[in-house]
């Protein structure tokens, strides 16, 4: 983000022609990324659940948590004991 590039220029239309000519028609979708839900969906597969992808937050990787969580949308739990709201280990 701070490099001014776009947050995620990622497209889905290649792995959804891939998984149509597999002959997947629905899927169970492991992603905390919203964008990957409407992204598949807008191809005509139909995502039957968005399972999320569980990561305990740890002083090493909070900030990073918290800015694909804030600024990026992305779905994730980080009310995780261990771990105060400055990111510090408790």
């Amino acid at each position: 983000l701070e490099l001014g590039l776009p947050v995620d220029s990622r497209e889905y239309g290649i792995g959804a022609q891939i998984l149509v000519d597999l002959g997947v028609s629905s899927l169970r979708l492991l992603t905390n990324n919203p964008a990957k839900y409407g992204g598949l969906k807008g191809f005509g597969l139909e995502v039957l659940e968005r399972v999320p992808i569980e990561i305990s937050p740890r002083p090493e990787n909070i900030a990073y948590l918290r800015t694909k969580r804030d600024r990026m949308g992305h779905l994730i739990n980080l009310d995780e004991p261990g771990v105060d709201s400055t990111g510090a280990a408790g």
